[in-house]
């Protein structure tokens, strides 16, 4: 938060003092007393609005801000914070407007002209937010934050090697900036440059972001390097469940080794992870102690296997369905007449880039034309997506039915291919070797690669990409033509 460079009066002395301690609350609380009193006492308005706003009270922070520009409406970083906070509340063309007003005020703010950058990334006007970036860099030089800005706005247009020099400017500037470090090895990872990808990827963990969180373990993490023939190695699962599926393949190979393993997961995972070869003990998380001598998360086994492109181990299946519960969905299903076809058009909606790879799905109904029985394979389906699966019987749908990913996997079993978005769907199906095709939005999350409709982890995987206007009726055009062609042969 960009503080107000202010004389302040002695009365707010004691308010500043306990702000400078983080002591917010005691801060807001003294600064209340003095507006109740002097209600137009513009400094202590606009502090109390900072300190509200440094205790994510974002709404009441917002509403005082209004107040203080009220009074000196000509106060450049007042706009500049009301801008950051109708930023957090996702009001973006007001927080535009506000760092707008802010620029106008001070022409040479550079964090607010690399603030109004950011916004601009955030309505897709990519020309607009390098020119805010470019500005601000000029006013400073050695703004490590607006370098780092402008390398995501980079890897948003595609742009990733550029991407990564920009990141390595805001580094050699600022070394202690963990997210740029984080974000140049996806551009690596993306661009097929495995080696060093891995082994940026690993500051994920000093990264605060959703499904990110750094635990502490009492045995030492496994790097590749330490023998473990013998020894019990506790892996444990992080971020997605997708994440799990497509790391999981890496357990065999621990096992092949000679080591026992603790394959730690989310609930839904459990029992499809028993599955694997190797024989892991599956388990939850929990806070008890294990008996183990060394530990991994998943997402750094490919590191610690040196893993690049020539040697992903992309022996599939590696995940199976268990015989008797497909059975069960095949009799649920009834007697096959036509190819059958699996569907699953959105995610989590806190993911974050899930506004990006989720689809409604009425923009998928047209598939339904096709010669083919189809089935839903959401679990849940977002309130917008009712009325339109209700409306349309043709499309089955089990719900709640789907308990877990074992039921998952079976119902997968029973199906001839299966479409999806880029979810834990897309790499179940995968894993299970069963064909599947992956919509993809413009900039794809790294795993899938740039410029190739096929993936190295999944073999029986056809990847259909968003082209660079960033719409899916390319794509499902696409997709119904080769949808037809797939039916016609399974006839």
């Amino acid at each position: 938060m960009q503080q107000a460079a202010l004389n302040l009066p002695p009365s707010l002395d004691r308010v500043v003092a306990e702000y400078k301690a983080e002591n917010f609350a005691e801060a807001e609380r003294l600064c209340r007393e003095i507006v109740a009193e002097q209600p137009d006492f513009f400094e202590a308005v606009y502090v109390l609005a900072v300190v509200q706003a440094q205790q994510d009270k974002t709404e009441s922070a917002l509403a005082n801000f209004d107040r203080a520009l009220a009074l000196r409406s000509d106060y450049a970083v007042g706009h500049f914070n009301r801008g950051n906070a109708l930023q957090r509340l996702k009001r973006y063309d007001e927080a535009l407007a506000s760092y707008g007003r802010a620029v106008e005020l001070a022409p040479d703010f550079a964090m607010a002209h690399s603030n109004r950058g950011n916004i601009q990334q955030m309505l897709h006007d990519f020309a607009a937010a390098m020119d805010s970036y470019a500005r601000a860099i000029e006013l400073e030089p050695d703004y490590a934050v607006a370098y780092f800005n402008r390398g995501n706005c980079l890897q948003q247009l595609n742009r990733f090697a550029e991407a990564v020099e920009s990141y390595q400017q805001a580094l050699d500037l600022q070394p202690g900036l963990t997210p740029a470090r984080l974000n140049q090895s996806l551009s690596r990872l993306v661009m097929g440059d495995l080696e060093r990808g891995w082994q940026g990827y690993e500051w994920r963990l000093d990264v605060e972001s959703p499904g990110n969180s750094k635990r502490a373990f009492t045995r030492p993490q496994w790097t590749g390097q330490q023998e473990i023939a013998g020894k019990t190695i506790y892996l444990h699962a992080e971020q997605g469940l997708g994440d799990a599926i497509q790391f999981c393949r890496y357990v065999p190979l621990i096992a092949a080794r000679g080591a026992r393993v603790i394959l730690e997961v989310s609930p839904p995972l459990v029992e499809l992870m028993t599955t694997l070869a190797g024989s892991p003990r599956v388990v939850y998380r929990t806070d008890g102690p294990a008996d183990y001598d060394l530990q991994c998360p998943l997402p750094s086994l490919p590191l610690a296997f040196g893993t690049t492109l020539a040697t992903i181990p992309a022996q599939v299946p590696y995940l199976h369905a268990a015989p008797e519960r497909v059975a069960q969905w095949r009799e649920r299903l009834g007697p096959k007449r036509r190819p059958r076809i699996g569907l699953a058009w959105s995610g989590e909606p806190t993911h974050p880039n899930d506004q990006n790879r989720s689809i409604a799905l009425r923009a998928l109904l047209p598939l339904l034309q096709a010669e083919a029985s189809f089935v839903s394979l959401q679990k849940g389906v977002r309130e917008a997506d009712q009325a339109d699966l209700q409306a349309h019987g043709d499309l089955v749908h089990f719900g709640d039915q789907l308990t877990n990913f074992a039921d998952t996997a079976a119902l997968v079993a029973n199906l001839d291919l299966v479409v999806s978005i880029d979810s834990s769907v897309a790499h179940l199906a995968g894993a299970m070797a069963k064909p599947v095709w992956v919509l993809l939005p413009y900039i794809p999350d790294w795993r899938w690669l740039l410029d190739r409709d096929d993936s190295p982890w999944y073999p029986t995987a056809r990847l259909f990409r968003q082209d660079d206007s960033r719409a899916w009726p390319n794509i499902l055009g696409r997709l119904q033509a080769a949808l037809g062609q797939f039916v016609q042969s399974r006839a």
